[in-house]
């Protein structure tokens, strides 16, 4: 394959993945509005998106694992075809996410509205912060934009915590909202693994632009 069709070829994965991007972004969108309103036509659509997704991800995998068979890409382009291959892993994985959001939004349709000591819109507004840096990164090829979107997974810990710990309280206080209590804990925890997620998709876009792999030092450095 000619050296500028294989670029034309890893520009087009590129455009693949982050048309997915905006279709996990959306679910995620849609899955915590039907949360916080009650309208059950939004989980109809996250679900739809999840499957137009799940065949996202299929679509984008050939297309990379092809590319890695007909060339053998070097430094930098190869670091991109790997990466892109774990960013679409990571970002199926926010569509499973909003789906399930989406479910324990359903699970709440008919029991009453009560107002809980947790603040789960803050903590989707800096989850969605967080993915859409991610992808900014992506399309910037932005090492130090992705390096933002670390530094804001600890706080989404902290905030899943701080639901929890607040939320079983609750529950053993005043047994008769347990459902409710349950459901937001479940959202909040969905929300912490998506932000894991966008936290994987910025140390990939690191990787790539780089060459350097900050999930190893990180790991070091809680170790030590």
């Amino acid at each position: 394959m000619p050296r500028t069709n294989f670029h034309l070829q890893l520009n087009a994965l590129k455009d693949k993945l982050l048309a997915m991007a905006a279709l996990s972004q959306q679910a995620l969108e849609f899955s915590l509005e039907a949360y916080l309103t009650g309208d059950m036509g939004l989980c109809t659509h996250v679900r739809e998106i999840e499957m137009a997704i799940n065949a996202a991800e299929r679509s984008v995998d050939e297309m990379a694992y092809d590319l890695l068979a007909m060339q053998q890409p070097m430094a930098i382009d190869l670091r991109f075809i790997l990466s892109v291959i774990k960013i679409n892993g990571d970002l199926e994985r926010i569509g499973d996410q909003a789906t399930n959001i989406a479910d324990r939004a359903e699970g709440l349709r008919d029991l009453p509205q009560i107002s809980l000591p947790i603040d789960i819109p803050d903590m989707g507004d800096k989850v969605r912060v967080m993915i859409r840096r991610a992808i900014q990164a992506l399309l910037e090829a932005d090492a130090k934009l992705a390096e933002t979107v670390l530094t804001l997974d600890d706080e989404i810990d902290e905030m899943n915590k701080h639901v929890q710990r607040e939320l079983v309280e609750v529950m053993q206080q005043h047994p008769v909202v347990s459902h409710q209590a349950l459901n937001a804990i479940i959202i909040s925890r969905n929300l912490e693994r998506a932000a894991d997620h966008a936290t994987n998709i910025a140390e990939d876009v690191i990787f790539w632009v780089r060459g350097s792999d900050v999930r190893h030092k990180f790991s070091l450095a809680e170790a030590e």
